[in-house]
């Protein structure tokens, strides 16, 4: 059997500048952390020679790989030549199409297991470039590169999106004592809503020409922000993802909405520094950076808001940082 995790994903600023439509113009940039949340991806030798075992929300058991219904599933197989006799199982911690990257966390460590399974070894880069090609150039979905190479590299990184298609990873040197601080002022509610991003992004990529100088600012604000991070600068910090949050909601209509905007106000009326919504927007998980103590205050005053609203699913999300990306954790 063979078991690899990948890392989810926080974004804080430079949010969506790897997309295509700006970056082959002009060099996106963004600064990313990873997460203690994970999405595993099992394989084993299926004792049916000849078949597919797929197990996710449901279980698929096919002779054809093009019979496979679950699109990542069937094109990987497809595109590596493996010939039945194969039993996949994938689990995450948290739900999918939450903001946080698992669609390609899933992917990179699809891919490395896959790779595995097939004696082969791939590193970083690698597996980061093959699940792009396998979301981008397959897919055809409409995003970038950041979240492959977050979840592929791990750890704080200053990605750079470059025009001709290649990424540029710089790890940020910060102490583990500042790690722990941002840590402690650091919170991520997941709101309960769960949404496409791609249906979201399709607007955004439209609109690209139309908002670019806001992209344009927010790539240029991550060199700020990483001195404000160095710094250890926590209301600067708070500022900037508020300002970033305030950036995103113009590149389009579906970003936000007046619930989210609801919840937005709610936490920053009960002492958050600054907050935003994780990923594509219009759901997912509202990260906050507050003071520690404040941190209670937040919680009960986004609580009793989320039950007056009806979102049942409403939850904190306990989350620490980590330093490591996907990484092959049984194989025997």
């Amino acid at each position: 059997m063979i078991i690899v995790k990948a890392p989810l994903r926080i974004t804080f600023v430079g949010d969506a500048t790897d997309l295509p439509g700006f970056c082959s113009v002009y060099p996106g940039q963004l600064i990313s952390t990873t997460i203690n949340k994970y999405v595993y991806i099992a394989i084993n030798n299926s004792y049916q020679l000849k078949k597919y075992i797929i197990k996710y929300n449901i279980t698929e058991e096919v002779e054809l790989v093009s019979d496979i219904k679950h699109d990542r599933f069937r094109t990987m197989l497809s595109d590596l030549g493996i010939n039945g006799g194969i039993e996949i199982g994938v689990f995450s911690d948290l739900p999918g199409n939450t903001g946080l990257g698992s669609s390609s966390a899933f992917s990179v460590a699809l891919i490395k297991a896959l790779y595995k399974h097939l004696g082969k070894d791939i590193d970083s880069r690698g597996v980061a470039e093959e699940a792009s090609r396998l979301e981008i150039d397959l897919l055809k979905e409409p995003i970038g590169k950041q979240d492959q190479y977050a979840t592929a590299f791990g750890g704080f990184n200053h990605l750079q999106f470059n025009l001709d298609g290649s990424v540029d990873v710089f790890p940020l040197k910060i102490d583990s004592n500042k790690i722990k601080k941002l840590e402690d002022y650091s919170m991520l509610f997941f709101t309960g809503i769960t949404r496409h991003a791609s249906s979201i992004l399709t607007e955004q990529v439209k609109k690209i020409k139309e908002n670019f100088d806001t992209y344009k600012n927010m790539a240029d604000s991550v060199t700020e922000f990483e001195k404000a991070l160095l710094d250890e600068n926590m209301n600067k910090i708070g500022e900037m993802i508020d300002r970033e949050w305030q950036w995103k909601k113009t590149l389009a209509s579906n970003v936000s909405n007046d619930l989210i905007d609801k919840l937005h106000q709610i936490a920053k009326n009960a002492g958050v520094l600054g907050g935003r919504l994780i990923g594509a927007g219009s759901g997912g998980c509202l990260y906050c950076v507050v003071e520690p103590s404040k941190r209670d205050i937040v919680s009960q005053a986004l609580m009793a808001q989320a039950k007056i609203e009806g979102l049942l699913d409403f939850a904190e999300v306990p989350i620490k940082f980590v330093t490591k990306g996907s990484d092959l954790i049984f194989n025997e």
